[in-house]
């Protein structure tokens, strides 16, 4: 159990950092599709392509700089955010690995966002079937046949994000070849990129606003020990599989409406996103609330009862309040496609301070607890 709560709490130190390496990854893939999918929704064929190409192009170049940033300061972040000594060569091994591909990272979610944004929502589901098999696939070999440990979780992650980041591509080629078009569209456009920009660099920062927020507090788990961090962990990572369902909801309830000046039908879209979030929000809660240790214990080893007991007491707590921030979540879908950036971007920052500033003020009175009490508080 000792050896099961370290691997875990391991992963789990460095998940903050690969969270906000994420954030910048979704907030591209969100940002470049709502404009992508209001030049489909115009049926303005020949921009929408400039606008795909003009991404692809500026996401994977800003992959390879923070590759390099996150390749020099992976121990010098680890360090400060109080990574205990025993799991610090695990955690740092997960991280490089886990940087070095982030080039396949951002390629795969770009693409994944551009067929978003063109209606087809399968196709996406189908290479995140295949990543996912193929991830769990290489993680039973590197780790139970190899004995690869952590770094195994790592190179299993890595070479699945790399094959589906490589299909997804050539996928994503032979479609745009099926719109007709008169003229030719540009490779790369710096008009389209301040457009993108537009709707990007407002949902990287939100991203990253919650990504930086998880790392101060992950700053303060890490001195509670590697149990705690091992159960707060498994925890997050159920919670992140919540968060991000009700995510997919928001990226389809308005941008082609919008483009298309059927501005009738964003309302109806907020109205049918709401009824998706009810019909998956009320099933997870209730299966995060009622069967909370169970849950942790698939990722956990059951025998750790203080990992298991923080990981069940985190899910208690945040399932009742999931369709408090799912439907704050397709509230932000409805005013990035219609261009008012700067509602949603104040509202998540709200979240962050209130979530950082409790969990650190109430940690001398109500410790783990603090950081329990700060994440429903902020989604409020």
């Amino acid at each position: 159990p000792v050896i099961a709560d370290n691997a875990v709490a391991a992963v789990g130190v460095s998940v903050p950092v690969t969270l906000v390496f994420m954030a910048i990854a979704t907030g591209a893939n969100i940002g470049c599709s709502v404009l992508i999918s209001q030049l489909f929704g115009a049926k303005n064929y020949k921009n929408m392509r400039t606008a795909v190409h003009t991404s692809v192009i500026a996401v994977l170049t800003a992959s390879l700089l923070l590759t390099a940033a996150g390749l020099i300061f992976a121990r010098p972040l680890l360090e400060l955010l109080g990574t205990p000594p025993e799991i610090m060569a695990d955690s740092l091994a997960y991280l490089n690995i886990y940087t070095g591909s982030l080039f396949f990272l951002f390629l795969y979610n770009i693409c994944t966002g551009v067929f978003t944004a063109l209606g087809d929502s399968k196709t996406p589901l189908y290479f995140l079937i295949f990543s996912s098999l193929t991830n769990i696939a290489l993680d039973l070999l590197f780790v139970l046949s190899f004995g690869w440990g952590v770094s195994g979780v790592a190179w299993a992650t890595f070479i699945a994000q790399t094959l589906s980041a490589i299909l997804s591509f050539f996928a994503l080629n032979r479609r745009l070849r099926r719109f007709s078009y008169e003229g030719k569209a540009q490779i790369f456009s710096a008009a389209m990129l301040k457009k993108v920009l537009v709707f990007a660099v407002p949902s990287i920062l939100q991203q990253s606003f919650v990504a930086v927020g998880n790392l101060a507090i992950q700053s303060l788990i890490n001195g509670y020990g590697a149990s705690v961090i091992a159960g707060f962990s498994a925890a997050l990572k159920l919670n992140t599989f919540a968060v991000t369902c009700y995510t997919t909801v928001s990226g389809g309830v308005s941008s082609q409406n919008i483009g298309a000046r059927r501005y009738e039908r964003v309302p109806q879209g907020l109205r049918a996103g709401v009824f998706l979030l009810l019909l998956l929000v009320t099933p997870i809660a209730l299966v995060f609330f009622f069967f909370a240790p169970q849950s942790v214990g698939l990722i956990l080893n059951a025998e750790s009862t203080e990992a298991m007991e923080a990981g069940a007491v985190f899910m208690r707590w945040v399932a009742p309040f999931y369709f408090v921030i799912a439907l704050k979540i397709v509230i932000d879908g409805i005013l990035r496609g219609s261009g008012a950036l700067r509602y949603f971007m104040i509202s998540t920052f709200i979240d962050l301070v209130i979530r950082v500033a409790l969990s650190f003020l109430l940690t001398d009175s109500a410790g783990y607890m603090s950081i329990v009490y700060a994440w429903v508080i902020g989604w409020v």
